[in-house]
C-alpha cells in the first residue's frame, strides 16, 4: 500500500447524479468505494450536496446518512430559495466553493485527485492542483447529448474517465433494482471505514435505497 499513489475522491452529487441519470444506470456507492481503493491509496472519498432543509422529508437525507456511516464524508449546506422574474420558486444549491478549498487544503497531502464532475467552473481549480503537482483525473461523460462535461474542463485534466465505461464496475446491477425510487432533488473519514469496517447500527429496510443508490438490505442505514 505504501508504494500506491495518495489519492482523494471529490464527488459533486448533482453533477453525477444527473450524468448518470442521463446514462441510464444507478450508482452502487459501495462498489464505487472499493474499485478506487483497489487503485490507489485512497485518503478521503468527498461527498458534495446541497439539501432543501425545509422540506419534511427529503429524499437525499437517507443517502447522506448512509455515505456519512460507510466511508464518505459527506459536505452540505442548505439550498437557497428565490423567486425570478416570472415569479416561479427556484432553488439554488452550488457546492463548487466547498469542494475547491477542501481540494486545494488536501493537496500537500496527496498524489492524484479524482473528480467526479463535468461543471466547467472547475477548470481553474484542476490548474491550480496541477500546479501543485497534484495529477488529475476527470470522471464524466460524453456518451450524452450534449456531453455531461465541458469541453475546457475534459481539456485541461491530466486523464478523463468516461462514466460509461466505469458503469460495469461502479452501477448497480439492472437485475437488482427492483421499484425505482423517486428522483433526487439535488440542488467518514477513518482508516479503519477505508478498509471495508464501518460501525454498527440499527437500519430499517428501504428498498428505494437498494434500487437507486446501490444501497442492499443488510447495508446499515439510519434514517431520520
Amino acid at each position: 500500500m505504501s508504494a500506491q499513489q495518495r489519492s482523494a475522491l471529490f464527488i459533486d452529487g448533482a453533477n453525477l447524479y444527473a450524468a448518470t441519470k442521463a446514462l441510464g444506470f444507478d450508482i452502487d456507492y459501495r462498489r464505487l468505494l472499493r474499485e478506487f481503493q483497489s487503485r490507489d491509496a485512497l485518503l478521503r472519498a468527498f461527498y458534495y450536496t446541497a439539501i432543501v432543509e425545509d422540506q419534511e422529508y427529503s429524499s437525499i437525507r437517507p443517502l447522506i446518512d448512509w455515505l456519512d456511516y460507510n466511508g464518505f464524508r459527506v459536505v452540505t449546506k442548505p439550498a437557497k430559495e428565490f423567486v425570478d422574474s416570472m415569479g416561479r420558486r427556484k432553488v439554488k444549491g452550488n457546492m463548487d466553493i466547498e469542494l475547491a478549498i477542501d481540494a486545494l487544503e488536501l493537496a500537500s497531502h496527496i498524489d492524484h485527485m479524482v473528480l467526479f464532475s463535468g461543471d466547467g467552473d472547475f477548470r481553474s481549480l484542476v490548474e491550480a492542483m496541477q500546479r501543485r503537482g497534484v495529477r488529475v483525473t476527470v470522471v464524466s461523460t460524453i456518451q450524452t447529448q450534449p456531453a455531461m462535461i465541458a469541453d475546457d474542463l475534459r481539456r485541461q485534466a491530466d486523464e478523463f474517465v468516461d462514466l460509461a465505461q466505469l458503469a460495469s464496475r461502479i452501477g448497480r446491477d439492472p437485475g437488482e433494482r427492483g421499484s425505482r425510487a423517486p428522483d433526487n432533488r439535488h440542488s467518514g473519514d477513518t482508516a479503519t471505514r477505508f478498509r471495508g469496517e464501518t460501525p454498527e447500527r440499527s437500519a430499517r429496510s428501504s428498498p428505494a435505497l437498494e434500487s437507486r443508490y446501490g444501497i442492499r438490505q443488510n447495508d446499515e442505514v439510519v434514517e431520520p
